[in-house]
């Protein structure tokens, strides 16, 4: 799928068969316990106030020397465009007009040369310099006290420079996006380790840069799994892996306070001659997680596993019923599923698997045989999976012009932890939307998803959706994160002594504090 332009105050192109389905529009108000969903639609940008640039014609001298006048940019549409991240918040903001965050100008580098020359030249200049991938990290554009602030988008850093086949390496620079990345590898043959499910946007850099809850930054998306090094420009020059060898796991989830991310060297492999997905049916999310750890357990090869929880399954369903007349078939399923007893409890399953034909028969009849011994139903193939993975940017926007706010987080757990962590944070979602909704009795649906999975534990996706407060919105949308992520906290976070040293290297690295001032130390 190939990404779309990102909008100045969204992601990029709506999901037009959610847009026009006025049937899943009423089940989503019914389902919130609202009367109906209003169209929200985002304030112009010619009508949000832009605040003037700060960046005097000195400076724009000395970065047109640098990158050339074309690679300077200073209209209100670029500046809008990184005035903020893509988080819930961000967006919130950016439709209501809030433009207050956005850089002076917008610079775009294309070699890692030209990133390392401008961190330095800025730190000399006292200039704040927000890192800018995919745009779906934490991303602020403050000045602080800074002389003024730039935006550096990365997307020209966009390339696969080197593959490495028999040792299953290759260099990539840091700006290119997931889909692009497959894109490349798959040109020559080789694909990722790692299978990360993200958004269109989301860039190498940002899965390195960006942290998540309530585990060890190194953990987060099996990161440690598929990266073998990185490169990184900082005020004070150059870093590689052989200068600093424990780099990887310092930039880990430093959301770009510690330096820019240039290159990154991933692990990779070769594709396979197929790949098949299959969905299966348990009757509860528990059975859906106990064939997940046999997997990992009896190392069962596969390409994928994801399991959607009853709240998923459930939605997924209806989006796909709404507005349909159901046919003799579907009802004779829905008749079978009630005599299985099959309720609103049950989970869906999606399994990958990849290789020859050979392979691919030998491992899809070795899970088909574990799943129906613990109670799951064989759906069929699962072919939209693949679209699915890169879907979600379009539905937010989509659904905030319905006045609907969608958030996520993800989590990695161990196998022990992850059950109770999975109530917990479902329940504070549960009760933070209550305690938030627009009119007494209206709630959200709280919706998650499992995988990837290892050894020792998976990573838990969690969505939520939930009808907008109009007047108060973005305190509704903080309040309902600030919730979700104290039920995350699982005592895997960083503590005080290492938040320390992190601040010892953060003064080191940047001790004028130009990277991303508006974010702090994780």
């Amino acid at each position: 799928m190939e990404p779309v332009q990102m909008r100045w105050n969204g992601w990029g192109g709506h999901d037009d068969a959610l847009a026009t389905n006025e049937p899943a529009w009423r089940w989503l108000a019914q389902a919130f316990a609202m009367p109906a969903l209003l169209a929200t639609p985002p304030r112009e940008l010619s009508d949000s106030a832009m605040p003037p640039s700060r960046l005097s014609d000195t400076l724009r001298q000395k970065f047109a020397a640098m990158l050339g006048p074309s690679r300077i940019q200073q209209s209100d549409y670029e500046r809008a465009r990184h005035a903020a991240g893509r988080g819930l918040s961000d967006l919130l903001r950016l439709r209501s007009g809030d433009l207050s965050g956005a850089p002076d100008a917008v610079l775009y580098p294309r070699t890692e040369a030209e990133v390392s020359a401008l961190l330095i030249f800025c730190a000399e200049a006292d200039i704040a310099v927000t890192p800018f991938g995919g745009g779906t990290g934490e991303i602020s554009c403050a000045r602080g006290s800074h002389a003024a602030s730039v935006a550096l988008n990365l997307s020209g850093l966009s390339r696969v420079t080197s593959i490495d086949q028999v040792s299953g390496l290759a260099q990539a620079e840091a700006g290119i996006t997931g889909p692009d990345l497959e894109r490349q590898l798959g040109t020559r043959g080789m694909m990722l380790g790692h299978r990360p499910d993200q958004f269109d946007f989301s860039s190498l850099g940002g899965w390195i840069a960006q942290p998540s809850a309530g585990q060890e930054a190194a953990r987060y998306g099996g990161v440690a799994d598929w990266l073998a090094g990185i490169r990184v420009a900082t005020p004070q020059g150059l870093l590689t892996p052989s200068g600093l060898p424990d780099l990887c796991h310092l930039m880990l989830g430093s959301r770009g306070t510690l330096g820019v991310i240039t290159s990154a060297t991933i692990r990779i492999r070769a594709r396979p001659e197929m790949e098949e997905h299959r969905a299966y049916l348990f009757p509860d999310f528990a059975s859906g997680l106990a064939v997940m750890r046999e997997v990992q357990r009896t190392a069962l090869p596969h390409a994928v596993l994801r399991l959607s929880d009853d709240g998923h399954t459930r939605l997924l369903r209806a989006l796909q019923q709404a507005g349909q007349e159901p046919g003799l078939r579907a009802r004779l399923f829905d008749v079978y599923l009630s005599v299985r007893r099959f309720d609103g409890t049950a989970a869906r399953l999606t399994a990958g698997f990849a290789g020859n034909e050979k392979d691919v028969a030998s491992a899809r009849k070795r899970f088909a045989h574990l799943a129906k011994r613990l109670g799951a139903i064989a759906l069929g193939a699962d072919d939209q999976w693949p679209g699915r993975r890169f879907a979600a940017g379009r539905q937010r926007d989509t659904l905030l012009d319905r006045a609907v706010g969608m958030d996520r987080l993800d989590v990695w757990a161990s196998w022990t932890k992850l059950p109770s962590l999975y109530v917990n944070v479902r329940a504070a979602l549960k009760q933070a939307m209550r305690s938030h909704a627009p009119r007494s009795g209206a709630h959200g649906l709280v919706l998650c998803e499992v995988g990837p999975a290892s050894a020792d534990g998976a990573t838990l996706t969690f969505t939520w959706l939930y009808p907008r407060q109009l007047d108060n919105g973005l305190n509704q949308a903080e309040s309902i994160r600030r919730m979700a992520l104290s039920a995350a906290q699982t005592g895997s976070g960083t503590d005080t002594l290492a938040r320390e040293a992190l601040i010892g290297v953060k003064c080191a690295l940047d001790p004028r504090g130009i990277l991303n001032p508006g974010v702090t130390i994780p």
